[in-house]
């Protein structure tokens, strides 16, 4: 992250960290830039993971209507049936 600050994949794993050690506004924070520097109408399968992502961030703050919101924004996207689908959201070990 020191040598590629805006390296969203990096970023929105550093997010997952700190939302799993309780650093609540750095999770939102990095999680944020995540769904920034990929914007699903850029590119709709990397960008509408960085939503759901954000959306487990979200959740492991205690957002949850933050999370859902996301979540209810990534499901009417194209793609959205490989990351946002009910079978992998309920499947999913995060």
């Amino acid at each position: 992250m020191q040598k590629q600050k805006d390296y969203w994949p990096a970023l929105c794993v550093l997010g997952m960290i700190d939302a799993g050690l309780g650093n609540k506004q750095a999770a939102l924070e990095e999680g944020r830039r995540a769904m920034e520097l990929v914007p699903v109408e850029k590119d709709s399968v990397n960008g509408q993971a960085m939503v759901v992502y954000f959306a487990l961030i979200a959740a492991w703050v205690g957002e949850e209507d933050l999370a859902l919101q996301h979540l209810g924004a990534a499901a009417p996207t194209p793609g959205a049936s490989l990351i946002a689908s009910h079978g992998i959201l309920k499947l999913s070990p995060f």
